[in-house]
């Protein structure tokens, strides 16, 4: 197991992220995943959070990603959302359309500690999403 560090500690944070287009809405195909992908990674860097896996179906995302122990990982995930949100609509606008009353994301999301399941098994698991 690979383990990160800072100053004064060493740890190994994992987490599964599971993140809904709002009612369902079966707006993501591969373009718009990899926008979303790539939105996610950016604003990772700020927060010390490092992208480990992702995967997409028509209608929700799956992350796996690794943190630091100061990150606020609410915080995070509503800065991803709000942002991504606003971007998506800007550079896609036929999934404006498709979308009820212009929300983007579920208010809710879904986010897990592996506890003792093995990454592997969770990156395994993200690949065939959408399959």
């Amino acid at each position: 197991m690979k383990l990160d560090s800072n100053n004064h500690s060493v740890f190994s944070l994992n987490f599964h992220l599971v993140l809904v287009i709002k009612y369902r809405k079966k707006v993501l195909d591969d373009k718009v995943s990899d926008f979303l992908k790539s939105t996610f990674a950016r604003i990772a860097e700020n927060h010390n959070i490092h992208l480990t896996e992702w995967n997409h179906d028509r209608n929700h995302i799956h992350v796996l990603f690794r943190s630091h122990p100061n990150t606020n990982l609410s915080k995070f995930i509503n800065a991803y959302k709000s942002a991504s949100s606003r971007l998506v609509k800007q550079d896609f606008p036929g999934v404006k359309t498709k979308l009820y009353k212009e929300s983007f994301w579920s208010q809710s999301f879904c986010l897990i500690s592996p506890g003792g399941t093995s990454i592997d098994v969770i990156k395994e698991y993200i690949q065939k999403q959408g399959k």
